[in-house]
């Protein structure tokens, strides 16, 4: 650091001592019960001024080191410039190193942040890419072996691998979206059973092929939410029922409520969950043991629905025992407390 630069920090400092020193010469000058020559008070003045002096050049020194590392530091595009501030003189050059680690901290917390995110995306993109071939494959497949196969039989099976792949496509856009969430969605009173019934119709399909019962009890209710997220929320259930529910088996979708909440159940007669993975359904990007051993899965349709449900002021619960069923539940509370929930999540 120049002295000149030095200076020019401290002319505040300057002009004080030199208005000071104005108004004590005057006072002394023009007081008539005190008798000073000018040559004494210019003598005062002088000596104050030399004094002064030694006392600006001594702080400069005293700091001369602190603010060259500074600049060192940053002449140099060190990367560890933490570890190489230099020792503190005073007590605001240690709020400036304070501030520097915190800014620093907070800094490194967003770059791992966004790292992790980046991995993780790069993870379920590659995931996707491996989900939407498959079904590609088997179209490819189902064209080049189509001898003895009626005109209507290979359509619906390729229809059926299309609607795969317009799941897929419609879980990524989701998941693209949800940041966007709190600009893109809007709570009414929405007939419950309408929305169960049109996820189904998408899936009428899978239902058929793998000859899954559906059965729906006493769904004719109303609840606050969006239907358009509520609807994606299903999906993902009743996607991953489907998933992990063999030929044969059965779904059923019912309703229940108490004075705290409604709830939407499905339960399937599935594979199930183990007892070790069943408390790490929701996490991003798990698959679980049936998921590594029977399937190509990304592990994000659960985690996106929770994701979501929370959003929306609602919970998800997951109930399962291994190779017997498994029974997702969502929660909708009573409006108190929706807007209870509501203004947690705005606050976090």
């Amino acid at each position: 650091m120049k002295f000149r630069k030095y200076l020019i920090d401290k002319r505040y400092m300057s002009l004080f001592y030199i208005i000071i020193m104005l108004f004590v010469s005057l006072v002394v000058y023009l007081d008539p019960t005190v008798k000073v020559s000018i040559e004494n008070i210019f003598y005062i003045n002088v000596v104050s001024f030399i004094l002064f002096s030694m006392y600006l050049v001594g702080s400069y020194i005293y700091n001369k080191r602190y603010y060259d590392t500074l600049e060192h530091i940053i002449k140099s595009n060190r990367s560890d410039i933490i570890n190489s501030l230099p020792e503190s003189n005073t007590y605001e050059q240690i709020l400036y190193n304070k501030l520097l680690k915190y800014l620093y901290e907070e800094q490194n917390k967003k770059i791992e942040e966004l790292y992790r995110e980046k991995k993780e995306n790069l993870e379920y993109i590659t995931s996707w890419v491996h989900e939407v071939k498959t079904p590609i494959a088997v179209s490819r497949l189902i064209i080049e072996n189509d001898i003895g196969k009626t005109k209507k039989e290979i359509l619906e099976s390729l229809e059926e691998e299309i609607d795969k792949i317009e799941a897929q496509v419609e879980r990524a856009l989701y998941k693209s979206r949800i940041d966007s969430f709190s600009r893109d969605y809007l709570i009414n009173e929405i007939k419950l059973e309408k929305v169960i019934k049109e996820t189904i119709k998408k899936h009428a399909k899978t239902f058929i092929n793998k000859k899954i019962e559906i059965l729906i009890e006493n769904v004719d209710i109303d609840v606050s939410t969006d239907k358009k997220w509520l609807m994606f929320i299903i999906d993902q259930i009743i996607w991953n029922s489907l998933k992990y529910t063999n030929k044969n088996g059965s779904i059923k979708i019912s309703t229940e409520k108490d004075e705290n909440e409604k709830r939407l159940i499905v339960e399937d007669n599935g594979i199930g969950i183990k007892v070790e993975d069943i408390g790490r359904v929701f996490e991003k990007g798990f698959t679980g043991h049936c998921g590594r051993e029977n399937y190509k899965s990304t592990g994000m349709g659960l985690y996106l629905a929770k994701k979501l449900a929370r959003k929306l002021g609602h919970n998800i619960t997951i109930q399962s025992e291994y190779e017997k069923y498994t029974r997702v539940i969502i929660h909708f509370p009573k409006l108190i407390d929706y807007y209870n929930i509501q203004l947690r999540n705005l606050h976090n």
